[in-house]
């Protein structure tokens, strides 16, 4: 059978991973089919927590605003002991917003609402899911990957230049490709999961109940009338949950409360699995989110990583798809690999403390906010300063507040929001360095000159008038930075001529134009 379709790129997995995903490609103009094998959308809270890191990824998608208005910051824990006392504690204390990040802490928001939000985002791309459309069969070649779909018992056939499996810890993609998902099930780390209505209990508080039995919690879901009910389990306990098993637990740890649990939405069975790939790709075939790697949810990681990978990995592939160097894609597992074995660490040691202290959750510090993740020395970072900075490549790009222009305010976020690559100009005598620049890369690149002064007879720049700026990015000299499009610091020099920055955009960046001669010359997208 002869393929009847041909795309770009194929995504297996409509959940966060590969919505970003989808969401990336479609605002670059890349062909693309998104395909999920439940037949509708998940109404499951899930993952329940968006990192600081994440909240940058949705500003960047233009959905920021709607995040933060169905979430919530500083959600406080109260902790009930059997003896009727009680203990409140905010695990962010203290955590705010800074000028370098404008997200200061986690927000606690249901999964099934993201997934909406980045639904709708999509739809404004001109993109959609093909729910209940599963992946069956596919074979790759030295140009790209045949794929066999399923939808209501009908057979068909794609053809795509690329293949990305995000579709989840049990990833049927990651079982053809023949990666193995090396780690282990922690039987002694088990869990009820649910969401559920419930009267009796008031929504301002994340409780939870300790006993000897364990652990249970109610979680009040923003902008919602149902809770996350969260239950610990012994290794002997029945695995099947039901609404009864739930009110059950809860009364025999909460020693006969007046709770009452009704109309459960999602209920799930949790055992902690450890797990990982030993690779990200494979020929023409990524894996991304939980089809890489799977861990315990202790510190909100699972969901934002798999944002994180897809963030990575999508501009790169438009890149490609757009006439960049195919080299680049061998970027996306040397960069991601290393974070997702760092993940699992830190997952494993937060579960380690909740378990011991039989809390849900303990104080957390800014380790698990996403935000100090770099890709130091790797390809994509190179910073040819004599003596690097505080901030160097491989660094995530920190934001900046009031940058001025014509009697405008922003920030520096502002101007690194888009599908580009930004170039930030620091001080003077960079005009032929841009206008080089300006001239091999059009405005795939956009450059931003960063003053202290107001005054200059150069070309128009922003005012770093409390430098806010140079002070994030610990600038002291005239410095130019090339910042990728998913928001990290790619080359950093002191040098004002062009050859450094053109072969570093060579390896980053698709050229302007494609001979128009070639039947499948493309301009880049924009």
């Amino acid at each position: 059978m002869s393929p009847n379709t041909s795309i770009d790129v194929l995504i297996a997995g409509a959940g966060p991973t590969g919505l970003v995903l989808a969401c990336e490609l479609a605002r670059r103009n890349v062909a693309f089919r998104l395909i999920d094998a439940l037949p509708q959308p998940s109404v499951a809270s899930r993952g329940k927590g968006l990192q600081p890191r994440s909240l940058e990824v949705f500003d960047d998608l233009g959905v920021v605003d709607r995040i933060l208005a169905g979430g919530r910051f500083h959600v406080p824990m109260r902790f009930h002991d059997v003896d009727g006392s009680i203990e409140d504690h905010d695990l962010y204390e203290g955590q705010q917003p800074t000028s370098a990040a404008p997200y200061g802490s986690p927000l606690m928001i249901p999964q099934w609402r993201v997934e909406t939000i980045l639904r709708e985002r999509l739809a404004q791309w001109g993109g959609r899911v093909e729910l209940a459309t599963s992946l069956e069969d596919l074979v790759q070649d030295e140009t790209g990957v045949t794929a066999t779909l399923m939808r209501n018992g009908t057979a068909q056939t794609v053809r795509a230049n690329w293949l990305v499996a995000c579709d989840g810890g049990r990833s049927k993609t990651r079982r053809m490709l023949g990666v193995d998902f090396i780690g282990e099930t922690l039987e002694t780390h088990r869990m009820f999961v649910g969401d559920v209505r419930a009267t009796g209990i008031d929504r301002e508080f994340w409780h939870a109940w300790r006993s000897e039995d364990g652990v249970v919690a109610l979680a009040p879901l923003p902008g919602t009338d149902t809770f996350q009910f969260q239950a610990s389990l012994s290794p002997d306990a029945p695995t099947e949950p039901s609404l009864q098993v739930f009110q059950e637990i809860l009364d025999r740890r909460t020693k006969g409360s007046d709770i009452r649990l009704h109309d459960a939405t999602w209920m799930s069975f949790w055992r902690a699995n450890v797990r990982m790939v030993d690779r990200y790709r494979v020929g023409r075939a990524f894996l991304a989110g939980d089809a890489a790697h799977v861990h315990s949810p202790a510190g909100g990681q699972g969901m934002n990583t798999g944002i994180q990978d897809a963030y990575n990995l999508g501009w790169k592939l438009a890149a490609v798809v757009a006439g960049a160097d195919a080299a680049l894609l061998d970027t996306y597992e040397e960069e991601r690999l290393p974070v997702a074995a760092w993940v699992l660490g830190i997952s494993n040691a937060l579960l380690a403390q909740a378990v011991k202290a039989k809390h849900i959750a303990g104080p957390r510090g800014a380790e698990t906010f996403q935000l100090g993740i770099n890709y130091r020395g790797h390809r994509l970072a190179q910073d040819l300063r004599t003596n690097a900075g505080k901030i160097q490549a491989g660094d995530r790009a920190p934001d900046a507040p009031g940058l001025q222009m014509n009697g405008e305010t922003h920030r520096l976020f502002d101007l690194i929001r888009g599908t580009h690559i930004t170039l930030l100009a620091f001080g003077e005598g960079w005009d032929s360095v841009i206008a080089d620049i300006q001239e091999h890369h059009g405005d795939t690149v956009k450059s931003f000159v960063i003053r202290e002064s107001e005054e200059s007879d150069a070309v128009p720049g922003w005012h770093d008038q409390a430098k806010h700026a140079a002070r994030n990015y610990d600038i002291h000299n005239d410095t130019l930075v090339i910042i990728r499009p998913d928001g990290y610091i790619g080359m950093v020099t002191e040098e004002k001529t062009s050859p450094a920055a053109l072969a570093y955009l060579a390896k980053a960046a698709a050229p302007t134009w494609i001979d128009a001669a070639q039947p499948d010359a493309r301009r880049r997208c924009k």
